[in-house]
Parts: structure tokens; sequence; C-alpha cells
């Protein structure tokens, strides 16, 4: 399985935030820093917006901040949230029909794969990404409660099995 650029560059933005905690961060400064095209961090931002992982503020002066603590940014979760296409192998797409169906295993095979790696992701938070002197944790308070499909108190439930 490979991770969508999308989702690396995700992982990357939420990892540069964190270490702003004191101050909002601009698509403008990541693009530069990571060597991104600021078009395409544009989309990036406005999904991890949408799902609650980031808060950003238009005008002159805004950026963009997370939404929450890094210790409460669920790595697995950010996964799903970016993520499209969870089906390692055509078979396991549902409208996908196979010659195989019944006499083959490897449906379940991968699909058990799939699920270990999303619980391991599940098992860390962006601040687990962070460098040990990062002061996000100590000093960053969310502006405005977290929000978004894939932001919950509990462990998150997701689109894939």
């Amino acid at each position: 399985m490979r991770l969508t650029t999308m989702t690396d560059y995700a992982m990357r933005l939420l990892m540069y935030v964190a270490q702003q905690p004191d101050r909002l961060s601009t698509i403008a400064e990541v693009a530069k820093v990571y060597d991104i095209s600021e078009a395409h961090l544009m989309k990036i931002t406005h999904q991890l917006a949408l799902n609650g992982w980031l808060e950003t503020v238009r005008g002159k002066g805004g950026g963009m901040r997370l939404a929450a603590l890094p210790a409460d940014i669920n790595l697995g979760a950010v996964v799903r949230s970016m993520e499209t296409d969870f089906y390692l192998v055509d078979c396991l797409a549902r409208e996908t029909s196979c010659n195989l169906a019944g006499n083959c295993k490897l449906t379940g095979i991968m699909s058990g794969a799939l699920q270990s790696l999303m619980q391991y992701l599940d098992a860390y938070t962006l601040a687990d990404l962070l460098p040990p002197d990062a002061k996000a944790d100590k000093t960053y308070v969310p502006i405005t409660p977290p929000k978004g499909p894939y932001r919950s108190n509990s462990v998150v439930t997701s689109k894939i099995p």
C-alpha cells in the first residue's frame, strides 16, 4: 500500500503548523519550506479544515493553526480523512466482480493487513511526530472546539473496516 501524496503533504503540513503554536502559519511559508505548490497546499488545507484538524483565519494577517492539541490528533484518523481509496487490491472494491469469488482468500488477508495498518496508526498522534523539544503541547490552546466528521473524543470509526 502506498499513501497518496496528498496524505503525505497533509502530515507534513500538520507537523509544521504544530511546531508554530504561538502564531498562524501561512500556505506560502509551508509551500516554501517543503517545496510544494501553493495550489496543492490550498486543497490540502481546505480538506484538513473541513475535517476539523486545522482552523483557518481569512484575510490580511490570516493563516492556519491546529484545531486541537497535537496529542489529540490521531494519525489513523487523519489518514482516513485524507485517503479516498483503501482498496489494496481491485477485488476489495464493492462494485468489482471477480471470477475467483468464493474460491479466493486474498480479500480476507488484504483486509486484515489494512486493518492492522490502521490499528497501528491509531496508536499514534501528531505529538508523536514532533521533535522532543517541540513546545506545542505546553503552550497551544485551540480557539474553537474541534469539529469535523473524523473528530471525536474516542477512537475514530472510519469508512474502512
